[in-house]
């Protein structure tokens, strides 16, 4: 049996950083793929996909996120960790205020996640940089919406406490351990 576990929060909280940690530590991890898909963009010359066609940026997220799903399925591994899941689409989307077809919502129902665990916001480790320009303020937001999809697609949520990444990995690896 497999554990399908989602790490999200808000730009920023560290998300990134304990997904390297557990890849270190030999787990399969799926990497967040909105850098990639915002640096393939500028690469193109769209500074910011995400605020010029959110439409846009958000589909190609579905798509290689259901992919990342996909490709976990095939794992033989018992325990794959994602940085955000499809929720995170979504709520993004509630966040700018954007409509969006019923796709996004029915994709989220349909590939469920095991467990969600949510980086709270962290304005000490907070930096903005060339993919990422929301400030703090934009970033505890964006925090909001992404509780509450979750929590509105039946997911109960555990924080993970602020701390270095070997405590926050060793934190949700206890948990789901446990």
């Amino acid at each position: 049996m497999q554990d399908k576990i989602v790490i999200t929060g808000g730009p920023g909280t560290g998300k990134s950083t304990v997904i390297e940690e557990l890849a270190r530590r030999q787990y399969t991890c799926m990497p967040e793929i909105s850098r990639a898909v915002t640096l393939e963009a500028q690469k193109a010359g769209t500074k910011q996909l995400f605020l010029t066609d959110p439409l846009l940026f958000s589909k190609r997220l579905l798509e290689g996120r259901v992919n990342q799903y996909f490709e976990a399925e095939k794992s033989q591994e018992t325990l794959v960790f994602f940085d955000r899941g499809i929720p995170d689409i979504h709520a993004y989307m509630n966040y700018l205020g954007v409509e969006y077809p019923d796709t996004y919502l029915k994709n989220s129902k349909a590939f469920r996640y095991d467990h969600v665990f949510v980086m709270p916001p962290w304005e000490k480790i907070y930096t903005s940089d060339n993919e990422r320009y929301e400030n703090f303020e934009q970033a505890l937001a964006i925090h909001n919406h992404l509780e509450r999809s979750y929590q509105e697609l039946g997911y109960t949520i555990t924080e993970v406490p602020i701390g270095t990444a070997d405590k926050r990995t060793d934190f949700i690896l206890e948990t789901v351990q446990s």
